[in-house]
């Protein structure tokens, strides 16, 4: 283990030292489990979102069960 000084605001510190003692533990073994933690997330994948846009365009002006009407409509353009 490696000693270092950090740079915490106040209010993160009493919250840190309040969940060690509710959990039995030390705050550089909270602080080191919370590093780990963030450091596993940040190499894991991102998980990309795609949102496609979506409109509305109507009902359509050929049967699409029907493969004559579509080549037909598909010929004259």
């Amino acid at each position: 283990m490696r000693r270092t000084t950090l740079i915490l605001d106040e209010r993160r510190i009493v919250d840190l030292k309040r969940l060690a003692a509710e959990h039995g533990r030390t705050l550089s073994a909270l602080v080191d489990e919370f590093l780990a933690e963030g450091l596993h997330r940040s190499r894991a994948p991102k998980k990309r979102s795609t949102h496609l846009p979506v409109f509305d365009m109507g009902r359509p002006r050929v049967n699409i069960d029907d493969r004559d009407q579509l080549w037909d409509r598909m010929e004259r353009g």
